[in-house]
């Protein structure tokens, strides 16, 4: 059984090729593959189109699994036998487990998260919470319009109240109004006080400002976009998503919403009270 899935979705444990590509893998679902080419057509449409092809592997049902790339994102799919047809998706067995999270873990290649990790110094990020000696740090990727990251934001306020630092890392990867409003918190003298007030606003109706645009602020833009890179090189592909180093030094990541009793354990920190009924739906 095949499923779609979208970037928030999680539980499938890997990243989707990017809309491009895709575009260009579909259109040539269920062609014949000519004999000249050193893929099947399907595949052969995502590399002309900018995919590489890390490794290929036997999958259930006679498929034949793809471990494609892009831009440091990595994604499976699938081709049936006689190579016509490309399946891109959710694989689930006959017995409910998610075949697509178990081939991502035995195939697709795992970023040297230690050395990532020193990037996200070089990142553009905003900090919330205790400034001075904090008990612990998180780095959040989050984009103004995604309300994962806004329930994450809220359910982070106790913490940060109990020796938390937050660094906020803004991306772009949620439609035309994220880039000016990533943009509109970076310009502003006071970080801290632009990204709480759009946390609070979260969903309420707001108008761009030219002054805030790619185009009239192309180096924060360009800010914003390494921001992106960075979080794709930890094999994240959407918001939000969780860096934070255990006790013993181990790089760990989140991606999307933690569940509320997740939290103490990410922070290191004793679970705090939670009274905001937004977030009952994530006990």
């Amino acid at each position: 059984m095949l499923s779609n899935i979208t970037s928030n979705q999680k539980k499938t444990g890997f990243t989707l090729v990017s809309r491009l590509a895709m575009a260009a893998v579909l259109a040539t679902t269920s062609l014949s593959a000519c004999s000249t080419e050193k893929y099947p057509k399907a595949i052969q449409e995502a590399v002309d189109a900018g995919l590489k092809v890390v490794k290929t592997f036997p999958a259930a049902s006679g498929l034949t699994g793809w471990v494609l790339s892009q831009s440091g994102r990595h994604s499976i799919v699938f081709t049936t036998a006689d190579k016509k047809t490309l399946l891109a998706g959710a694989l689930i067995g006959e017995n409910g487990e998610n075949l697509s999270e178990q081939y991502e873990a035995q195939f697709v290649p795992k970023p040297d998260m230690a050395a990532v990790f020193q990037t996200l110094e070089k990142s553009s990020y905003v900090v919330e919470g205790t400034t001075s000696d904090p008990k612990s740090l998180l780095y959040v990727f989050v984009d103004a319009n995604c309300p994962f990251c806004h329930y994450t934001w809220k359910a982070l306020q106790p913490y940060e109240k109990a020796g938390l630092q937050v660094r906020w890392i803004l991306v772009d990867t949620l439609g035309p109004t994220s880039m000016p409003k990533a943009i509109e918190v970076l310009a502003t003298a006071d970080q801290t006080a632009a990204f709480r007030k759009m946390e609070e606003n979260h969903g309420k109706a707001w108008i761009a400002s030219p002054q805030f645009s790619a185009t009239a602020k192309p180096d924060i833009a360009d800010k914003i976009r390494s921001n992106g890179e960075i979080m794709s090189a930890f094999g994240i592909g959407g918001t939000p998503g969780i860096i934070w180093k255990d006790r013993q030094g181990k790089v760990n990541v989140k991606a999307g919403m933690p569940r509320l009793s997740e939290i103490p354990q990410i922070t290191g920190l004793p679970e705090q009270r939670m009274d905001d009924p937004a977030l009952a739906k994530f006990r």
